[in-house]
């Protein structure tokens, strides 16, 4: 099964990450559930995208929880009859000193790593019924080491990460491989309008590491399970 025939969901699909992962599968021919909490994303997202290979779009719901997750995937498989992969790209970001860190433990570790779980539980059971599933979630390199004012951040890319292994080891008997991207300083309108004074020359585009999910979503990368692959720069 190549790309083009795959049916993916696709999650934080109106962000700018989730919108250039759903551009590079459209490009190649995949089917595609396009999820994200906000509506007006989503439009925006759809003209860009050619309906041809199959397209459905799902706003307001909270992927925080399970039973919001479920209905997504319920909305897929009454779609199209299955869901061969999920790339969730769901996800956030604060900084603040660990002394004043905790007001933001709730927010961060919820649209980061209370999201990829419920995201698995949703998708894993269709995906072990058909003995094939391809799931790929968004760490951080902070994931693998605390830095200053980023701890409950770190902490909630490592748990990502963490999260990822443990399914790629439940599912590994299951056909279903899962993995994350650790991705660098990725080029967006929103970095770049907070660090102004940045070298911009080496952050990497959306479009670079979507190239990436596509691969780990395709036949070729079957082998490949449990990983975070660091995605970091511009050669």
């Amino acid at each position: 099964m190549t790309v083009q025939e795959r049916v993916v969901i696709v999650t934080g699909a109106g962000g700018n990450l989730g919108a250039a992962v759903s551009a590079e599968l459209n490009r190649q021919g995949a089917s595609l559930v396009c999820v994200d909490y906000a509506a007006k994303a989503l439009e925006a997202l759809e003209k860009s995208l050619s309906p041809a290979s199959g397209l459905l779009t799902l706003s307001g719901l909270d992927l925080t929880k399970l039973e919001d997750a479920q209905k997504m995937v319920a909305a897929a498989l009454d779609k199209f009859g299955r869901v061969d992969a999920l790339v969730n790209t769901v996800g956030g970001f604060r900084m603040a000193p660990a002394v004043d860190a905790l007001k933001d433990w709730d927010f961060l570790m919820n649209i980061n790593a209370r999201a990829a779980l419920a995201t698995s539980a949703a998708v894993a059971p269709a995906m072990k019924e058909r003995g094939f599933g391809r799931i790929v979630h968004i760490a951080a390199g902070a994931g693998n080491r605390g830095g200053a004012e980023m701890s409950v951040y770190s902490a909630a890319k490592a748990a990502v990460m963490r999260i990822a292994e443990s399914l790629a080891e439940e599912l590994s008997g299951d056909g279903v491989t899962v993995n994350c991207i650790l991705p660098g300083t990725i080029d967006t309108p929103q970095n770049r309008a907070a660090m102004p004074d940045a070298d911009t020359s080496r952050w990497v585009p959306p479009s670079d590491i979507a190239k990436v999910i596509a691969f780990l979503i395709s036949d070729a990368a079957g082998a490949v399970t449990g990983a975070a692959i660091p995605v970091t720069r511009r050669s």
